[in-house]
This record gives structure tokens, sequence and C-alpha cells, in this order.
């Protein structure tokens, strides 16, 4: 399986979480990255190594928000086979596409075991998760504990081409690392189409899907993230304006004016601040201020009001975020009043739960004042789709013109 004995090496890290242990994860730099000849073998062999007794479940590709092919696996680990002293357990997987049987991918890991007392009982767990763009792929993995007793196994996956809706997120054939903090700097940039780029205004929502939790769940807020990541990366998009809020605490979290690209380290920071759960005093004496704040974004960000448009104007204006149930409904005639909106408004409307949530949401029930368009998002492949509607009726220069 190597090209003239030499594979093209490519070393990325696989993000980890263990259950009972302390995991210590390292990336190995490429200019170091050796394979031990006993760890080929094994690869090269397809033999299933059980020294080391674990169970190995491969996790099918799966498509999240952000568009890509997520795969992985899940592995038990008895902890009786752990029980000693510190150890550290190795990690290596070689990833092959079948028409490049010369170029493989190695994904690397060290896990920090701490000791284990001899009445110990259960099971650890480990997983892992990467990357994968189009294509047949081929999976050699194996776990190495300190007293160099292995557990392998080996499987095959497949990720088909997009479907229609559904815009490529990776390169055919390649595997990449699976961010781990959604808020983190991603790379490289992408490369703007010839012509004047859209200027697009995002008003996110970053509040919990139901109102009985106490803080936003991490897939939520990733989803949510990847969404915006999602509208970004269009080629024809160059320009953003962003308003983050919250509705628990009923203020701004976060703003950004015209620029050329969203600050998502500074956003993260901004949405790990939020304090979901806590009601001060002025929201419990006035009922009607969740009311009042969302009037008040809406007509700000939304209802845009003026005789012609402006340079500054985006060329469109793009609600994420859950559904937002008040108590006291909004006032259709005020927001009608100040509804004259000069650019397209879509609505990302994120309900993971459609079924448990089926009632129709405060921001929903004013969205035809604006002439806006909702999409109802409860799965990847629904972002996809809406993704892809909105590219074909984003036009530079809509701001004379909202949806018809």
């Amino acid at each position: 399986m190597w090209a003239h004995g030499k594979p093209s090496v490519r070393v990325l890290l696989l993000g980890l979480a263990i259950s009972e242990l302390c995991p210590s994860q390292t990336v190995l730099n490429t200019s170091r990255f050796h394979i031990l000849g006993s760890d080929l073998a094994i690869f090269e062999s397809e033999e299933k190594r059980t020294d080391l007794q674990c169970e190995v479940a491969a996790v099918s590709p799966q498509l999240d928000f952000d568009l890509r092919a997520h795969i992985g696996y899940n592995a038990l680990i008895p902890m009786r086979d752990l029980i000693g002293p510190p150890q550290r357990l190795r990690i290596m997987a070689r990833i092959t596409p079948d028409s490049r049987p010369g170029e493989s991918f190695f994904l690397v890991d060290r896990i920090q075991v701490p000791s284990i007392a001899e009445d110990t009982g259960g099971a650890a767990e480990v997983s892992g998760e990467f990357l994968a763009g189009p294509g047949h792929y081929h999976v050699d993995w194996l776990m190495r504990d300190g007293r160099e007793h292995v557990c392998s196994t080996h499987w095959e996956f497949t990720v088909k081409p997009n479907e229609k809706g559904v815009l490529p997120g990776i390169a055919p054939e390649t595997i990449a690392e699976a961010p781990k903090d959604p808020f983190a700097e991603q790379s490289p940039p992408k490369q703007l189409t010839a012509g004047q780029p859209l200027h697009i205004q995002f008003l996110v929502n970053f509040s919990t899907t139901n109102d009985s939790d106490s803080a936003m769940k991490p897939r939520d807020v990733a989803a949510l993230v990847a969404m915006l990541r999602g509208v970004a990366q269009l080629p024809r998009v160059g320009r953003f304006s962003i308003t983050a809020f919250n509705m628990s605490e009923e203020k701004v979290i976060y703003r950004e004016d015209n620029v050329t690209k969203i600050d998502f380290p500074a956003l993260g920071k901004a949405v790990r601040g939020i304090h979901t759960g806590t009601v001060g005093y002025r929201q419990l004496a006035d009922p009607d201020s969740k009311t009042r704040f969302l009037a008040s974004l809406l007509t700000e960000h939304v209802g845009l009001k003026g005789a012609g448009p402006r340079s500054s104007d985006p060329d469109a204006i793009i609600l994420v975020g859950p559904k937002v149930m008040l108590d006291r409904k909004l006032d259709k005639e005020a927001i009608e009043e100040n509804a004259q909106t000069r650019v397209p408004v879509f609505y990302l409307n994120y309900n993971p739960d459609p079924t448990g949530n089926p009632w129709k949401g405060a921001i929903d029930s004013v969205l035809k004042a604006y002439r806006g368009l909702a999409y109802t998002i409860t799965a990847p492949r629904d972002f996809g789709s809406a993704l892809a509607d909105m590219t074909a009726r984003l036009k530079p220069g809509t701001a004379s013109a909202a949806i018809r």
C-alpha cells in the first residue's frame, strides 16, 4: 500500500474524549513523525490484535451542520486491563483512500492514564473523530499501552458525493481534523469571486432551545456557529455585520459592523459569558420586557427605514437562532409600521426538536411584515438546502428590492 516505499504522510490531531481517564493530547510534528516497525507490521497484516482487550465500534459518516462528513470510533477498554501504575496509551489510525493507496493520512494521539486500583471495575471509553471528503477509505487502527499490549482493528467507510442542496465541505479523498472549538479560527481563507462582494447582516439569537434549560447545549451552540460559518464561507460574500443577543439576559452580547471577517474567537468569548438562568429584578417586575427587547432589535436591525439604499446597507439580512417564545405577543401593527425593509430577509429557525416544540415563535409571527423567508432547520441537510436556496436568491445590490 506504499508508493515507492514512501507514503505521503499527513499528521493531524485526533480529537479524543475519554471517560474515567485524563487525556494528555499531543500533535506529532511531521518532521519528527516515524512509524514504528511493529505498528506498520500490524497495519499491513490486517491482523486484529487483542493483547489489550478493547471493543471498537466504527461511527459511520454523518453530515454535521458544517456540511462535512464526520467519521469516528468509540472504543471500550475494561478497567481491569488498565490496573497498575500510571501509563500512557498511544493511539494511531492510518486512513487510506482506495483510489490513492500510496497516500495515507495518519492521525495520532497519546492519553495519560492515572494509577488504577486493583478493585476498579467498569470500562473506560475512548472516542475519536475526523472529517473526510467524498470517497472510499480503508482504516487501520491500533491502541498500544505502556506494557506494549495492543488492540487493533480495521474497517472501511464511504462518503458519498454531496446530494443536491448540500454544498461540498471538504475535498474528495481527503482527511482533516475535526475542530474541537466551534469558535476557533479556521484556515485557509476562502477565495472571493470576481465582482462586488455581498454584505450580509446577521442577527443571531444565542439562547436555549427550551426555556427549562439552564444553559445552551454545546451541540446547539456549535450548530448556530456552523450556520454562520456556512454563509460566511460563500465565495460571493465578503462583508459582514453581526449582532448577537441573548433573550434570557435581554441584551446584545456582541456586535461587529461592516467587517471583512467575523471575529469568531471574540464572539465565542461573548457567548461563554452568558449567564443563562439568572433573572434580574427589572425582568421580574416588567412582564413585557422581553417583548419590548425583541421588538427593538427587529426594528433596529431588520426594519431599515429611509427613502433609498445607502452604501452601508447590507445585501441581505439573515436571522439565526432558536424559536423565541414570549408570554406577551409582539405588536404586529407597530412592527409593520417600522418594517420598511429594503433587502431580502431570511430566517434560519433552528429547531432540533420539532415534535416537542411545534408552536410558532414570535419572529415567525411577524416575518411576513418584512416579506421574509423562513427555513426550519432541524437537521444538517435542512441547512444545506436553505443555504443553497439563499445563495440562488442573493444578488449584489439587492438593497433595492426585498424577496418576492
